[in-house]
């Protein structure tokens, strides 16, 4: 064996010095001042700093390619410095053996195995690719031209970048396993075709929320230019969204053909709630903050509901209850998205709070340390079994991925709950699921459990806050979770040929009809 790495080594080297030869011949021109100085732009991350700076200013796709492609320099450069580096040491190639004008003035001292900035560059390159393959076919000549520039310059041998390449994208991929990728926007669903065309909103009641997402902007006229035949409302301070449309419906001498809501989830909630009892499709305007609901069933602009609108298109979304049992009796409350207990409703405060400035998922292993830290174990039973959990999470679908931070659905008609909990009772039960996350391994950790079911019954010994869409409901001893229904819900669909020259946008914030 020694034998075999012995002559192994020498072949590499041989190619090695091969390659610097030739690169050595390689006539003086001005090139080498420009290689010179993109080697060193890229000293520290620097210019990967200042590329991803640049492609965050875009929301959606590139964004995310940005914060991903930062993470994995990070990531990268901690695995060649700190770790290979100080575990393999190599000379660097003599200095004379390339033209002066393409030596560094100062010449790095660390061991040349394995290159550091070629691992910082591709890892930046392929987690852009990852996110926005569209953007990295201009970041990936870049990476590639300062992987080279390392041997240009005459700072690593040829094997020192390739190595450092390969643990880049190593990184980078590997990502994935606590950053999952998103492969598509939308979730999938079954197509409703018998669902009414409203033309220009005619036979719709649209209830507006002026309060959500950008405060400085009203969506209520442009909507209502955009759908003139539309009943367009606005939510009215302290009065709940539910009776407000169930209100307007039943004045109404002829019968709504949908009912929607332009808001948060909050909001497009209550419109889901008022669909399912009056057995209407629904319409989902997204003007929120984060638009959750609506970034899963793919509606991005008030365009898209034009659209989807005017051609009847629709897809079967399920409808989520939870009918709590409290002090003043047993109430009923829909959920589109997910409703918990515990500390979950806090983790998902912090992590909104700070995924702006470090990304949805560094934010969430930050948000975990600082809430189980402070956290207090709350006693539950679901279904027949007691457990001490840290929080319980109840998702209106499957979410994936499984065994990780659940992160978005694949379908909204599977009709199952998708239940998760951290135990509270196993020893280190905190610092085991911190590390378990960190590295990738909440699936497999005894603290981490789930389960899929059409049904769940919690009841728990002492009254809990539960929390649905973002709000809280309320303090209750006993719920019980199910798939009330299912609604039809306007979704352009982008196989129609008559949608190819409109091309979905990518951003996330409220839009402003004809900015």
């Amino acid at each position: 064996m020694s034998a075999w790495l012995g002559r192994t080594f020498r072949r590499v080297q041989q190619v090695d010095h091969a390659v610097t030869g030739a690169v050595a011949r390689i006539p003086v021109t001005a090139v080498d001042r420009g290689m010179v100085r993109l080697t060193r732009a890229a000293d520290r991350g620097l210019l990967w700093t200042v590329v991803a700076a640049a492609l965050a200013t875009r929301e959606g796709a590139t964004r995310r390619a940005a914060l991903r492609g930062v993470v994995s320099v990070a990531g990268a450069s901690f695995t060649v410095n700190v770790v290979l580096k100080s575990l393999i040491a190599r000379r660097r190639p003599a200095a004379q053996l390339l033209p002066p004008a393409r030596r560094l003035i100062r010449v790095p001292t660390s061991s040349s195995f394995p290159s550091g900035h070629s691992a910082s560059a591709v890892a930046f390159a392929t987690a852009v690719a990852l996110e926005s393959p569209r953007t990295a076919v201009v970041v990936a000549p870049l990476a590639a031209t300062v992987a080279y520039s390392r041997i240009h310059t005459g700072v690593h041998w040829g094997s020192d970048v390739v190595v450092g390449a390969a643990v880049g994208a190593g990184v980078a991929m590997a990502s994935r396993r606590w950053w999952p990728v998103r492969e598509s926007d939308e979730a999938a669903a079954t197509a409703v075709r018998e669902v009414p065309m409203l033309v220009e909103g005619k036979g719709l009641v649209v209830l507006v929320n002026p309060v959500s997402g950008d405060a400085a902007y009203d969506p209520t006229d442009d909507i209502a230019a955009a759908l003139p035949a539309a009943t367009v409302l606005r939510t009215e301070p302290g009065r709940d969204c539910v009776e407000q449309l169930e209100e307007v419906l039943a004045a109404r001498t002829e019968r709504a053909a949908a009912v929607g809501a332009a808001g948060g989830d909050g909001t497009i909630a209550a419109a889901a709630a008022v669909a399912l009892r009056n057995d209407l499709p629904l319409v989902v305007v997204p003007t929120g903050t984060l638009n959750h609901f609506a970034r899963d069933l793919g509606v991005y602009d008030l365009r898209e509901v034009i659209d989807a609108t005017g051609a009847g298109e629709a897809v079967s979304v399920d409808i989520a209850s939870v009918e709590l049992e409290t002090e003043d009796g047993a109430r009923t409350h829909y959920l589109i998205n997910t409703a918990s207990l515990g500390a979950y409703p806090d983790l998902v405060r912090l992590r909104e709070k700070w995924q702006s400035r470090w990304g949805k998922w560094p934010a969430f292993a930050a948000a975990l340390v600082v809430v189980l830290r402070r956290a207090q174990p709350v006693r539950i039973r679901l279904n027949e079994t007691w457990h001490d959990v840290w929080f319980l999470f109840i998702g209106n679908g499957a979410y994936h991925p499984r065994g990780a931070v659940p992160a978005f659905r694949s379908r909204l008609d599977d009709g199952l709950l998708d239940v998760r909990w951290l135990r509270a009772d196993l020893r280190f039960s905190r610092t085991r699921a911190v590390l378990a996350l960190l590295l990738a391994a909440i699936g497999r950790s005894k603290v981490y459990n789930e389960l899929q079911v059409p049904e769940l019954i919690v009841q728990v010994r002492d009254p809990e806050a539960v929390a649905a869409d973002g709000e809280v409901l309320g303090e209750a001893r006993r719920l019980r979770f199910s798939v009330a229904g299912q609604v039809a819900a306007y979704r352009r669909d982008e196989d129609n040929p008559r949608w190819a020259e409109r091309p979905r946008p990518h951003h996330r914030r409220p839009f402003r009809w004809g900015a």
